[in-house]
């Protein structure tokens, strides 16, 4: 692939023709490489989403990316660890904003880091901590030109199939380019602010974004059991808020797979 446009972006830009994984590939790589290196291929056999499961798309036709982030405030002290959860949550919201002027309907972003084009699913997001700890590797699927034949699940789409005009390394390097624009320019403002995500308008975009809110969600959680109720709020510590069918309570949820009811 030739991205022009995410090679002046990115610190560093790895293209791959092929591989297992870019999380993985950064992921070792990370002790050497600058903030905002970036690996990115066409084609990645073994991706992994949220929960485990496998991320594969036919070669040529999707894009994963893994950009590399060692989070510092402008002091030089380090993010302390319970705000590195805000990082996959402003990711996500970097792809939305990059993706919405390329398609045509409604780029929001479910709950916590899955980007949807009027409710459909194309792109997703996954957060690995280094085995130093002091640096994360942001991990991105993003479906480029998949046919309706071709889509993961029945509540999938793809950027071809929303309406994009550009094809090829010209999409690819769009996506790219916008989603690497936007994360910096999201991910350094949170960090300007101390990790505040009131001062930083962090938590009002992803408000804003968020289209789990007012749904009727159902949340598989860690332990196996489901809660069902209303997605009413995202907290200051970016969990969803969720009012409880059976009794009203508000019960906050930090981690676990949402499905909006009005999809099954």
């Amino acid at each position: 692939m030739k991205l022009p446009r995410s090679e002046r972006t990115a610190a560093r830009l790895t293209v791959l023709a092929e591989t297992t994984s870019t999380n993985d590939v950064l992921v070792a790589a990370a002790a050497t490489e600058p903030e905002f290196a970036v690996v990115v291929t066409g084609s990645q056999t073994t991706g992994r989403g949220r929960l485990g499961r496998v991320w594969v798309a036919p070669p040529g036709k999707s894009l994963a990316i893994s950009v590399l982030l060692r989070p510092v405030y402008p002091g030089g002290e380090a993010l302390q660890l319970e705000h590195f959860g805000w990082l996959p949550l402003i990711a996500g919201a970097a792809m939305a904003r990059a993706l919405a002027p390329l398609v045509r309907g409604t780029v929001g972003l479910k709950w916590p880091n899955d980007v949807q084009i009027d409710g459909l699913k194309v792109s997703g997001l996954l957060a690995e901590l280094t085995p130093a700890g002091d640096a994360v590797v942001l991990g991105a699927g993003v479906n480029l030109a998949l046919g309706a034949d071709e889509l993961p699940t029945p509540v999938s789409t793809s950027l071809l199939l929303a309406g994009a005009q550009a094809e090829g390394d010209e999409l690819a390097d769009a996506v790219l380019a916008s989603y690497l624009e936007n994360l910096r320019e999201l991910y350094t403002g949170f960090l300007r602010y101390g990790a505040d995500v009131g001062a930083s308008g962090t938590l009002d975009l992803l408000t804003e974004l968020c289209t789990t809110l007012g749904q009727q969600v159902r949340v598989e959680l860690p332990g196996g059991s489901d809660l069902h109720g209303t997605a009413t709020a995202i907290d200051r510590s970016g969990r969803l808020e969720v009012r409880r069918r059976s009794d009203g309570a508000v019960v906050a949820v930090a981690a676990g797979d949402v499905t909006h009811l009005r999809y099954e």
